[in-house]
């Protein structure tokens, strides 16, 4: 059963083959942007943290992957700032947004991954949570393209 609306239009998620967008997908993109914004404050503080003292996280000594603290804090604290105006043109639903949220999450998940010796656990969750705004941002828009 097709469902239109009073003027013709397909409904939204329909892109006129009957087929609705995954709710999972749908709610994902916005889900995505609160996701950044709130990974990117974080970003920030851990940032800032590490910018102001290099006490706070432990000493790593034999790590292959390591750095001086003051300089990923800095990096940290850059991507946190544009994941969270990331976060607000997704909310916004740009378009811009959604190319640069994949992107941003990506490196977001790889800066998590040479983390995990300093916070493994949010290390982790942020990991985990740059994978789903990945999914979520690249499966409605390919599901789009391909109907």
């Amino acid at each position: 059963m097709a469902h239109h609306t009073s003027s013709g239009a397909p409904p939204r998620g329909d892109f006129g083959t009957g087929e609705r967008t995954s709710p999972w997908a749908a709610g994902g993109t916005v889900f995505a942007g609160v996701v950044l914004i709130v990974d990117g404050l974080l970003g920030i503080l851990k940032g800032i943290t590490a910018i102001s003292t290099n006490d706070i996280y432990g000493r790593v000594n034999s790590y292959v992957y390591r750095f001086d603290l003051t300089g990923w804090g800095w990096t940290l604290l850059a991507l946190g700032a544009v994941a969270v105006i990331t976060g607000i043109g997704l909310l916004t639903d740009a378009m811009w947004a959604r190319v640069l949220g994949v992107f941003i999450a990506s490196l977001n998940l790889i800066a998590n991954f040479l983390w995990l010796p300093y916070q493994p656990l949010w290390a982790i969750i942020s990991i985990a949570l740059d994978i789903w705004v990945i999914w979520a941002l690249t499966s409605q828009r390919f599901r789009q393209n391909m109907l």
